[in-house]
């Protein structure tokens, strides 16, 4: 498969050209800050003491800065979906682009941690420097007490070293519970120990008030490294030739001639003489300014959002689907939601802190105001909602509304936000690939074409849908026969290309039912052949975009990236999607 640039553009340019102008803001305020703590004449005492320590901690700690500032963004999922749905962004490629902020987010999480590493040994450094360097003519400038002093006690018994070691820490078991095998094994501890990145940003704003790190202030009164005649005379020390004839009355004794003359005493042929001593002073907490900003966003979202979803919403059914599936329909004052989208659940008599993002399958419309979500009951939490939903767990055997009446648990929706489907309407052939439980974004695509097709832009739909048992293509299968029917109503059968693969089976097998005749006769055996489907929708649409959508297993994700990036005789493009929630 040869590589397409027009297709490889088209996927990537815009992730890449982003990306470059991140990595060369950091590179650029690393390299900025390096060189102003290494020459700054504000900060000569402090780099005489601490040396590369200093500028390497300052320069790692710019990057912090940045990224702490950036990492928030991508988790405003509010602002995320008024940027995409009110077409404030009106370019496609640019709102492709707002489908990796989940990517963006761990991008800066790991380059966090990374310098995080660096900026803790450069201070390691730093603390063994100040009780080493310990300088008596500049007490307010040093950080020890005395020379020799431990530098454990800068580490522990002051307010920045504290709350930094207690910081690594958190940032420890963020980063750790974050990895995909935690994730996938036990997802409370990622989600709890996430949620600790309120006390990361309450620690990092104590921690820059330390004022440890001291600039010089009088640099006109004082230039760094001048000579001071008062000084020199008050501890009987040398003056150098160069001083001799300027100052004659505060020469003593020949300065030795095997000693140079300073560079700082002597620049331009000048003699820089000091009129007093120097005076030094903390910064400003920088920090502040570049989290306040988005740590404000995010916290206001949060009570949006929160405020927004307090109201719980009314459950009017509960249908239990083979394969361990639930659906979950729903009624809520003032919902409204575009196909594709997703909401997070959240049920307090299942955990009070944890919530979970469903992707919609059916959007509230103007008929009806009904609302739903498919789960598939894998983990701890799907289990026990279930439970709490079915007056019986084993009622998956077949898929029956229960009529019963109940009291069902408080259930409370946060969202809607947007997701790469909702573009799926916006190409005019798009192709859709759902994996298992991953048909759940493509369901709500096609219900709301059920409801009217015409008012899309979307004329061809190529929906590809691989399961491993014959029981989970009853999910939908309903849904699909009622679709497929009314487009031959309309004279469109065309208009939808149905591919129903079985990957795993003994034999022969049909989804039960005379009314599945139509997806019968399109169910197939064994896995797709990717490669001659993109040649043969490639052929069929020559010279025409092409919308590629996925959700399922990272192997099928993998193989139809690279196939979207590869290039074919019919001059075709395929710009691929993925979903991903943030």
């Amino acid at each position: 498969m040869a590589l397409s640039w027009r297709s490889w553009l088209a996927n990537e340019g815009s992730k890449h050209l982003f990306l470059f102008f991140w990595l060369s803001l950091n590179v650029w305020l690393f390299g900025k800050t390096f060189l102003l703590y290494n020459q700054g004449l504000q900060y000569y005492y402090l780099h005489q003491m601490l040396g590369l320590g200093l500028c390497v901690s300052r320069a790692s700690a710019s990057v912090l800065n940045l990224n702490c500032c950036l990492v928030l963004l991508p988790m405003c999922r509010v602002l995320l979906a008024f940027l995409r749905g009110s077409q404030k962004v009106a370019s496609k490629k640019t709102r492709r682009l707002l489908d990796k902020s989940k990517t963006f987010h761990v991008t800066c999480g790991i380059t966090i941690c990374i310098f995080s590493v660096i900026h803790v040994a450069a201070h390691l450094v730093n603390a063994l420097n100040f009780s080493e360097n310990y300088n008596e003519e500049f007490v307010t400038l040093n950080a020890a007490n005395y020379r020799g002093e431990d530098p454990r006690k800068l580490l522990f018994a002051t307010v920045p070293g504290l709350t930094g070691v207690i910081m690594v820490l958190v940032l420890f078991l963020m980063c750790t519970a974050s990895t995909y095998a935690i994730r996938v094994s036990n997802y409370d501890i990622f989600w709890y120990t996430h949620n600790l990145f309120f006390v990361f940003y309450m620690l990092l704003m104590l921690h820059v008030s330390g004022g440890v790190l001291k600039y010089q202030t009088n640099l006109e009164e004082h230039p760094p490294g001048c000579f001071n005649p008062n000084k020199t005379l008050r501890q009987n020390l040398t003056v150098p030739k160069a001083f001799e004839e300027l100052l004659p009355d505060y020469t003593t004794e020949p300065f030795p001639e095997d000693l140079p003359v300073p560079e700082p005493f002597v620049q331009n042929s000048f003699v820089r003489v000091c009129s007093e001593e120097p005076k030094f002073q903390s910064h400003f907490p920088e920090t502040w300014f570049w989290i306040s900003g988005p740590l404000c966003l995010y916290c206001v979202e949060r009570l949006y959002r929160y405020i927004r979803s307090n109201k719980p919403v009314t459950i009017t059914s509960v249908i239990s689907h083979p394969s361990n599936v639930l659906e979950v329909r729903m009624m809520k004052d003032d919902f409204e939601a575009r196909p594709g989208q997703y909401v997070i659940l959240h049920c307090p008599r299942v955990s009070t802190l944890e919530s979970h993002p469903f992707t919609l399958t059916m959007c509230p419309t103007d008929t009806k105001a009904t609302f739903g979500v498919h789960l598939k009951v894998v983990g701890d939490w799907t289990e026990r909602f279930r439970d709490l939903l079915l007056l019986h767990s084993n009622q998956d055997t077949e898929i029956l509304p229960i009529f019963q009446q109940r009291r069902y648990p408080k259930l409370y929706v946060d969202g809607p936000f947007g997701s790469p489907f909702e573009e799926s309407l916006n190409y005019e052939v798009s192709l859709c690939v759902a994996g298992g439980i991953g048909v759940t974004p493509f369901a709500s695509i096609l219900n709301t074409l059920l409801d009217g097709w015409k008012c899309y832009k979307l004329r061809r739909l190529y929906f590809i849908w691989v399961c491993r048992d014959i029981e989970s293509f009853r999910w939908f299968a309903d849904l699909l026969c009622m679709l497929h029917n009314k487009l031959w109503q309309e004279n469109r059968p065309d208009y939808i290309n149905i591919q129903l693969y079985l990957s795993q089976t003994d034999g022969i097998q049909k989804i039960i039912g005379e009314k599945y005749q139509a997806l019968n006769s399109r169910l197939l055996i064994g896995r797709p052949r990717w490669k001659l489907l993109f040649d043969d929708i490639a052929k069929c649409n020559r010279r025409k975009t092409i919308g590629v959508f996925c959700c399922g297993p990272n192997k099928i994700s993998k193989i139809l990236h690279k196939l979207s990036n590869s290039s074919n005789s019919y001059g075709t493009r395929f710009e691929y999607n993925k979903e991903s929630f943030s």
